[in-house]
């Protein structure tokens, strides 16, 4: 024991007093830390034990309390500083903001921070499985931030420390006036908002999307806009690639420019990295392809050629049913490591592509690999109304996992193409018309079902005879597609179930929190119901999906109703208003139903601005002649691709 005690004894002699040092090594006094705290155990240990407990309920007590006063403690502390970290996460805006100092939106970074976040990591692949509340460390950091104020260069910062623009935090407006803006107020402004404000409104949501991507992800598959980083699928500029003629139909000169270097100088396939097929067909041969045609330029047509003779291999498979993956650099292909399956939707929505490349080239082999698949999907056992399985077997070419049947995921563009290559072909190819008109008809039979209390029309699944009412949001294909089917000579009812749709696929919007649809949701049927939509959690994700906005770009196109327009103009402002991250880019988040914590997943996929992007300006566009319905028919990744010209 270090220092010294002194006891004082009782004396035995009145003039005695017994003093004893300790030993010290050094012979210095030294009040220790370690002399006290003995002190203080000895002086405890000689409490009762009602004393001590006494003394520890009321140091918990006091424990307790301090951390329920912690939230307001900060919140006040926060209160008296200037937050300078503008990016710090996404966050919703609070309505009834007050006035705020007009500043130049978006936020600038300091100098030092952009220098920082230029740097990039190497690309982590498992960043497409997003999980659930994933974001960034910064992010996390952040969770607990201040009330809302406002923050530098005039941006609003939410409470928990989301920096919004200030045109978001005034519900959109585009002069930078920061006035309050009751929702009665909003709705008589949407609905007077100018024919040339709206598209406007979407190319300024692309240049915001596309300065993110530029800044922090160039060249790379996909943006992470609130890490300021990017994640890797095929490692080939997919989010690039995807919206080149987004850029091009929304007359983005200097930003497709730009790309199009990039395409002449850096884009290469002859890598040696496993591709999906079906995801490498749509987004880059189709919106190669789509690219080529509209600006007659050459080198996206060399491109496509390219990558569409790589993505051949796949169709070496003893039913000539394709592989799910193709390994573009060494020719070889395989189905995943877990199953000699492939979707059916995969395989049997690649044809308009492969097809359009077989027209330019004059070369064959491709558009008889798809003909061959739609021929041996469409003399299958197996089926139920003309409704398809999602499996089937690369080696033995039969459906597998029989007996459910659904129009979302793994099943849904199967339908799509029957009808959309049916058209690109001249409306001549009456096997795949007949198939389209017969699983139109299954739908209506054992898929369409009412929601309660109010009659929504839906579609939903069926799994060995049991019917449920789940929907997937990309279910909300169908309203366009049955749309575009009418306008070509397909029964009327079609349009009137397309309408029906519609409307459902838009409640799926306005019964949420946020304004913005959930991935999947459940319908009530049963008598009694105070709501008519139910979601879980584990489906309350938005990806930033097109399926609705596509589906509302067909029923105006041919209704001219302007209320469809008004509706996607809705979800533009709250894709604004709950993903629009301030340094660039729009992320997906994992909860619809929370506007005051939607959940950022960091990222932003690529039809983004290849698909939700572009359909919303096709919506807001009155010319029906910009990408002309009866001149083009858009694949499954929005990328318009030519009807073929009669040869009668």
């Amino acid at each position: 024991m270090k220092g010294w005690v002194a006891d004082m004894h009782p004396p035995s002699r009145q003039d005695y007093v017994a003093i004893s040092f300790a030993r010290q090594g050094s012979g210095s006094y030294s009040n220790s830390k370690q002399w006290r705290r003995q002190s203080c155990w000895r002086k405890w240990k000689q409490l009762s034990r009602l004393q001590r407990s006494l003394i520890l309920f009321i140091l918990v007590l006091l424990f307790i309390c301090g951390i329920a006063s912690y939230p307001a403690v900060t919140e006040h502390i926060r209160d008296g500083e200037q937050d300078t970290d503008s990016n710090s996460i996404l966050r919703p805006v609070i309505p009834h903001v007050p006035p705020l100092k007009q500043g130049p939106p978006p936020l600038p970074e300091q100098p030092s921070q952009r220098k920082l976040s230029n740097k990039r990591g190497p690309p982590v692949l498992q960043n497409r499985l997003q999980k659930n509340g994933n974001v960034s460390d910064t992010v996390v950091e952040e969770k607990a931030a201040g009330s809302k104020k406002e923050g530098p260069e005039g941006a609003v910062i939410s409470w928990r420390g989301a920096v919004i623009d200030n045109d978001q935090a005034t519900q959109g407006s585009k002069d930078g006036e920061s006035k309050e803006v009751s929702p009665a107020d909003q709705k008589a402004k949407s609905s007077k908002e100018s024919e040339t404000s709206r598209p406007e409104a979407v190319r300024e949501a692309f240049r915001h999307a596309w300065k993110g991507y530029k800044d922090f992800a160039w060249g790379h598959d996909e943006l992470r806009p609130l890490s300021k980083s990017y994640s890797e699928w095929f490692g080939l500029g997919l989010t690039l690639i995807d919206a080149l003629d987004t850029m091009w139909i929304l007359q983005l000169k200097e930003e497709f420019e730009e790309a199009k270097a990039w395409v002449a100088t850096e884009l290469t396939f002859n890598k040696n990295v496993d591709v999906n097929l079906f995801e490498s067909t749509i987004r880059i041969l189709g919106g190669l392809l789509s690219t080529y045609h509209l600006t007659g330029d050459i080198l996206f047509l060399d491109k496509a050629k390219d990558i569409g003779s790589r993505l051949m291999p796949a169709f070496n498979t003893p039913s000539k049913i394709p592989y799910s993956d193709v390994n573009i650099g060494k020719g070889t292909a395989h189905p995943p490591r877990w199953t000699s399956d492939s979707t059916v939707a995969e395989v049997t929505s690649i044809q308009l592509e492969f097809r359009e490349l077989s027209r330019l080239t004059q070369e064959p082999q491709y558009q008889a690999a798809v003909a061959e698949v739609m021929e041996q999907v469409h003399k299958l056992d197996g089926k139920l109304d003309g409704l398809v399985p999602m499996f089937i077997n690369t080696n033995n070419g039969q459906f597998t996992h029989q007996g459910i049947y659904t129009l979302g995921a793994r099943a849904d563009s199967y339908y799509e193409y029957l009808l959309k290559q049916w058209i690109q072909g001249g409306k001549k190819e009456n096997q795949l018309l007949e198939d389209y008109l017969q699983a139109i008809e299954g739908v209506k039979k054992n898929l369409l079902q009412k929601s309660s209390p109010n009659g929504l029309t839906f579609v939903g699944e069926l799994s060995h005879g049991q019917f449920s009412p789940k929907m997937d949001h990309l279910v909300c294909f169908l309203p366009g597609t049955l749309a575009l089917g009418a306008y070509n000579g397909l029964p009327t009812d079609h349009m009137d179930l397309a309408k029906q749709m519609m409307e459902t696929c838009y409640q799926m919007y306005v019964k949420m929190e946020t304004g913005l649809s959930p991935e999947i949701v459940h319908f009530n049927m049963h008598q009694g119901s105070t709501r008519d939509i139910d979601v879980k959690l584990a489906d309350r994700h938005n990806l930033l999906r097109p399926e609705t906005v596509e589906s509302l770009f067909y029923l105006y196109r041919f209704t001219k109703d302007h209320k469809y327009q008004d509706w996607g103009w809705e979800i533009l402002q709250n894709f604004n208003k709950y993903t629009k991250v301030s340094s660039g880019g729009y992320t997906s988040i994992n909860n619809v139903r929370d506007p005051d914590y939607p959940s950022p997943r960091d990222k932003m996929e690529s039809f983004f601005l290849g698909e939700t992007l572009k359909y919303l300006y096709l919506l807001f566009s009155d010319d029906p002649n910009l990408i002309s319905l009866d001149q083009y028919v858009f694949n499954t990744e929005a990328h318009p691709l030519p009807i073929w010209p009669s040869t009668a």
